[in-house]
């Protein structure tokens, strides 16, 4: 099989590409460049895309670079600003993973004539009831099936996930065997085209107006404090939010742009029991699941899995089984079969 492996300069897309070319696949590596700016930290960076080049030469394999910094501006970055401005909490991995790896990589990977793709992600793609389908990873510590939760069934069937059955430590110890220059890299926590070094707030304050924003008890509607930016403060955050006049810890309970208003409260005072979903953004690996449908939600890359009742009306909404912090607009929210909780049923975001 012809197999297009998408090298991010990482210890994990290098062992699938090695696990591959193993099995004994006509394999070529691709490096993507997304981002045009300066970059210190995630995947995108000059030194990652040497690692790659080098990582395929050892492997005696094609390496490419395919630019898609235009694309990466308009699917990714803009979205990204725009989404801040508005009061939403987006999450760009997940774009990048929906609009650019696994939209424009592929198209581009079935016009050169391959099989498949393939990514170091850890997820694994099993048969399940009769279908190709996105499932949890072996290693629940580094599961990235959120991530990809937006996947599809056309791209399920060309997909393939080489490391998703292996444990991190197994992966470093595979590529130490080969003697892979990346099987001692730390893996990327960052967004891409935000420099570590600067942070967010300086990226996004060179793009829109970060409005400070006062800060009130939402029960004695006495102001209890000041936020400098309230374009990046999310519900149910703690940190960075002062404790009550009675030494209680307060999260955050609403957020108002535009009378740059925060209000807080006690953690009890602000758990929900539902989450309202977009509903033009309710996407399913295949068909659409019947309303009503029992679910496993997560709402984070690595965060506790809630059981849940996906209702698919014309209002999409999760009933929770147990109450949580509320989740931001503009978050994405994954499901999960409820009675085995690894199998990946689709995805949406979080509506207002």
């Amino acid at each position: 099989m012809r197999v297009l492996v998408a090298m991010s300069g990482g210890v994990d897309s290098s062992v699938a590409a090695a696990l591959l070319k193993e099995a004994g696949h006509d394999v070529v590596g691709a490096t993507l460049k997304l981002w045009g700016g300066a970059s210190d930290s995630g995947c995108c960076s000059v030194s990652d895309v040497d690692d790659a080049r080098r990582v395929a030469h050892s492997l005696d394999i094609d390496h490419h670079i395919f630019n898609y910094t235009s694309e990466f501006e308009a699917a990714v970055v803009k979205p990204f600003v725009e989404d801040h401005a508005a009061g939403l909490t987006p999450n760009p991995c997940i774009e990048c993973n929906r609009a650019i790896k696994f939209d424009l990589l592929f198209e581009r990977a079935e016009r050169l004539g391959f099989d498949a793709v393939a990514t170091g992600h850890h997820a694994l793609v099993e048969s399940w009831n009769g279908q190709p389908t996105l499932t949890r990873s072996v290693d629940p510590l580094k599961d990235q099936s959120y991530v990809l939760g937006y996947i599809q069934g056309p791209i399920l069937r060309r997909l393939m996930l080489p490391i998703g059955g292996m444990n991190k430590e197994e992966v470093r110890v595979h590529a130490e065997r080969l003697n892979l220059r990346t099987w001692n890299k730390p893996d990327s926590q960052d967004v891409c085209f935000i420099e570590a070094s600067r942070g967010r707030e300086e990226f996004l304050g060179q793009r829109i107006e970060l409005t400070s924003a006062e800060v009130f008890d939402r029960v004695t509607q006495e102001v209890v404090g000041r936020v400098p930016a309230a374009q990046l403060v999310t519900l149910g955050q703690r940190r960075g939010i002062a404790p009550g006049f009675d030494g209680e810890r307060r999260f955050v309970a609403s957020v108002d742009l535009v009378n740059r208003r925060v209000e807080v409260d006690r953690i009890e005072a602000i758990m929900v029991s539902a989450i309202a979903l977009r509903p033009d953004s309710l996407t399913f690996a295949y068909d659409e699941v019947p309303n009503g449908t029992r679910v496993i939600v997560q709402w984070s890359a690595h965060g506790r899995p809630v059981s849940a009742t996906l209702e698919t009306s014309d209002a999409p909404r999760l009933i929770l089984d147990e109450s949580a912090r509320p989740v931001s607009a503009g978050q994405s929210v994954v499901f999960y079969d409820a009675e085995t909780g690894r199998h990946v049923l689709g995805a949406a975001q979080v509506g207002r």
